[in-house]
């Protein structure tokens, strides 16, 4: 399917295109993600359990929602979500990473519906979800308020959207660029581009304007000394999260 140039940058997939072999190798070029990953997960089940009113607890909690990961990649959030009983559609516009995802789903016993495809391509279709996962994808896409807008569309009426991204100051650039990129050299040079960083004012004005209603931000800060990820209330300052709603 012919994805939308409007937000699809073709250099910024050929990026990820480029790793897509690496998903699932937790020492590999996407180490940050696997690390990130336990803390992303927290806040989106938890985000999740309070808007639909389901206990984590049960058994397949997330059993009758429908949820979209947009930029799905090898599928490190899709799997989580289908474990927990949901329905999920994982989306990402570059094709290399679809069969990687699927393999995996499939050794993991899990039947999750990828797609090569964009989120207007799916929002075209009049696909509608109870969430929509946008995370670490809107600071990669053309224009993010068209791609905002493709998410809302995608959104069933009170549905939920959560995206994390990466701020824009003088810190974020040392530790996202400097730092993850040619120090540690956790991810290829080149990999992000600080100008396309967005603030959260900046997330939470475009989210209002695409039509959702934003009513949470939280950060996801690393700390070097015990080497792991928490979530924070405060500090935002690189990396973090927002929950909107559409309106019902």
């Amino acid at each position: 399917m012919q994805a939308h140039q409007t937000t699809v940058d073709p250099s910024e997939i050929a990026k990820f295109e480029a790793m897509a072999a690496e998903w699932w190798d937790p020492n590999g070029k996407f180490k940050p993600l696997h690390m990130l990953n336990p803390c992303r997960l927290d806040y989106i089940t938890t985000q999740i359990a309070g808007e639909f009113d389901r206990d984590l607890t049960a058994p397949a909690p997330f059993k009758g929602l429908r949820i979209l990961d947009i930029g799905c990649g090898g599928g490190l959030l899709s799997e989580p979500m289908a474990r927990l009983g949901a329905e999920v559609v994982g989306a990402d516009a570059a094709a290399g990473n679809i069969p990687v995802a699927m393999v995996h789903a499939e050794q993991s016993g899990l039947n999750i519906d990828y797609r090569h495809t964009a989120a207007e391509d799916l929002a075209d279709a009049a696909e509608q979800f109870d969430v929509v996962l946008n995370m670490e994808v809107v600071e990669h896409v053309a224009s993010p308020i068209d791609y905002l807008t493709a998410c809302r569309k995608l959104l069933k009426p009170g549905g939920l959207h959560i995206c994390s991204t990466l701020n824009r100051n003088p810190k974020s650039f040392m530790v996202a660029i400097v730092g993850a990129e040619h120090l540690m050299r956790w991810l290829p040079k080149g990999t992000h581009d600080w100008s396309k960083f967005i603030t959260p004012d900046e997330l939470f004005s475009l989210l209002g304007d695409a039509g959702l209603k934003p009513v949470d931000r939280k950060g996801f800060v690393f700390n070097p000394i015990t080497w792991k990820w928490h979530i924070s209330a405060r500090d935002l300052s690189v990396n973090y999260v927002t929950a909107s709603l559409k309106p019902e």
